[in-house]
């Protein structure tokens, strides 16, 4: 199965939706139980307007989906070394195209939406010190093998709030495929024309794939 076809089943089971006053962010495990539950609940009632206007989605994802994504670090690891070479300016515009990349893909593959079942690891202990913690989520689906994932969360030290960056599909980091993806035009063309070409893949229409 390809990444995007993983994807697709993750981010419709466990796209990170909630009203982010609602949600407890210092804890990984309580805000992914909590933020899910009304997922479910959104998507469901919301089914109708979804099929009438597939490109509602992205409005679903910058309301809910964006408060507990690290848009801006999830960026700067996908520019890897590039980094380095930008200006203020070029990583800021960066930032806001991979954004609307991101909104775009995730209102893609919640089309695919089917009410798939989702099987959470219990929930752990964090320990203070701690920084990074990768949470596992199995997919079930009738139709298709078991899939494992693995949400990487970062929190941010002064907030004491996690915030996703990363999502690692049995075994494939969204985060390195798209650095091995986009690192050679990276070195080549510059950050200005991934920028642009980020941009125009945004402003592609949703629309429902066929089954």
């Amino acid at each position: 199965m390809k990444f995007l076809k993983i994807l697709c089943l993750t981010i419709a089971c466990i796209p990170l939706f909630a009203s982010a006053a609602t949600v407890d962010k210092t804890d990984p495990y309580k805000m992914m139980q909590a933020v899910s539950q009304q997922t479910f609940a959104r998507l469901k009632s919301e089914q109708a307007q979804i099929q009438r206007n597939p490109d509602y989605l992205r409005t679903v994802v910058r309301q809910e989906l964006l408060p507990y994504i690290n848009t801006r670090y999830a960026a700067y690891k996908v520019l890897g070394p590039q980094l380095k070479q930008t200006t203020k300016e070029q990583r800021n515009n960066f930032v806001n195209a991979f954004t609307d990349y991101l909104v775009a893909s995730y209102a893609q593959v919640l089309t695919q939406y089917t009410d798939q079942e989702i099987r959470m690891e219990p929930v752990k202990s964090v320990p203070a010190s701690s920084s990074i913690v990768s949470i596992r989520v199995d997919i079930l689906d009738a139709q298709r093998p078991p899939i494992r994932l693995d949400f990487k969360l970062r929190k941010n030290k002064q907030t004491n709030e996690w915030q996703g960056y990363d999502m690692v599909a049995e075994g494939v980091s969204m985060i390195s495929t798209k650095q091995s993806e986009w690192s050679g035009q990276l070195r080549t063309q510059g950050v200005d024309k991934v920028t642009q070409d980020l941009r125009a893949l945004a402003a592609k229409p949703i629309k429902p794939e066929e089954k």
